[in-house]
């Protein structure tokens, strides 16, 4: 299971099964705290933005969209 902080973390060993852990925790939503759940989807979106490839079947999970801002 990942649970280093995403600073602490290279992305570039992670594995799909690693990937596939982050998104389960999210999709179940169990979290003791909100914090550690922040910290999951933070990891996952860390992920997504080195690794698309990795996160693809979970962007739902992430939630972004384009904002108009204006």
């Amino acid at each position: 299971m990942v649970t280093m902080k995403v600073e602490q973390l290279n992305i570039e060993s992670l594995t799909v099964e690693d990937v596939s852990a982050i998104a389960v925790r999210l999709e179940q939503d169990e979290y003791t705290n909100a914090f550690d759940g922040l910290r999951d989807w933070h990891l996952l979106r860390a992920i997504a933005f080195q690794r698309p490839e990795l996160v693809e079947p979970y962007f739902y999970l992430l939630d972004l969209e384009a904002y108009d801002e204006s």
